[in-house]
């Protein structure tokens, strides 16, 4: 685009945010139904992955539709980088499990999506990470639970079905002094009526079954944050190490 997209306006980022065409100019983004891409030579194909991990293709499952689509996120969002997932459990699970280690702690409000509330009450004690619940729109609780060190929080407002609702400026602040960083599962109000990046949160989460489409065709996730934070740890919970590239050419060519 030659121009800016942070100066459009909200629908106009949701049409043409993120388009890159091929060089066939075609009006609609290409689908590109493939699984790995060519390279002159296997040297040259590790060569492009060690020079551009971020860029496009990094990685065999990292596609160019991908890249538009958070691109176009990011742009709606207001935030500095994404990354889509296969579903939006994915999404949620990864940027939980990248963030925290054996010994953390997690508080969350205890109004969750069903498999949400899973991962934080049964999922992350089986590995030494501590869970604790919190009703979200009791203040008290929530600076009752923060008055010590935590590693992350979670919450949904609305919360989905029954749209409680959490004070997040007052609750990223709580969780900012406690050392956590907040994960906000945005998809019931959507960027376009919400944008908890601006009121402190550091991680949003969406499930694009719901907020993409909402009508049972897509299944996807998509994790948006700082590119910080994106690049240097989300990313690392997927990221082939490098000796792998010292032994195999896969992906490469």
């Amino acid at each position: 685009m030659t121009i800016d997209p942070s100066k459009l306006r909200p629908a106009t980022r949701l049409v043409h945010g993120g388009v890159h065409r091929s060089a066939h100019g075609e009006t609609a983004e290409a689908l590109y139904l493939t699984s790995g891409y060519v390279y002159d030579s296997a040297r040259a194909g590790r060569g492009h992955l060690r020079r551009h991990r971020r860029a496009l293709p990094v990685f065999p499952l990292r596609q160019p539709d991908d890249h538009m689509l958070e691109e176009r996120l990011a742009l709606i969002e207001g935030a500095e980088a994404c990354r889509t997932t296969a579903t939006g459990m994915a999404a949620v699970h990864a940027a939980l499990l990248s963030h925290l280690k054996t010994g953390d702690r997690v508080v969350a409000s205890r109004a969750l999506f069903g498999s949400c509330h899973w991962i934080v009450s049964t999922l992350l004690p089986r590995y030494g990470i501590i869970g604790e619940f919190v009703d979200g729109g009791d203040l008290g609780q929530w600076r009752q639970a923060l008055s010590r060190p935590a590693q992350l929080v979670l919450l949904e407002s609305p919360s989905n079905p029954m749209l409680e609702l959490v004070d997040l400026r007052v609750v990223a602040e709580l969780a900012h002094e406690a050392g956590a960083i907040v994960v906000v599962d945005n998809v019931f109000a959507t960027p376009l009526l919400q944008q908890p990046l601006e009121l402190g949160a550091d991680v949003v989460v969406y499930s694009c079954t719901k907020h993409i489409d909402g009508q049972g065709r897509v299944l996807g996730g998509a994790v948006l944050g700082r590119r910080k934070w994106i690049n240097e740890t989300l990313q690392r919970l997927s990221a082939t190490p490098d000796r792998h590239y010292r032994h195999s050419t896969h992906g490469c060519c």
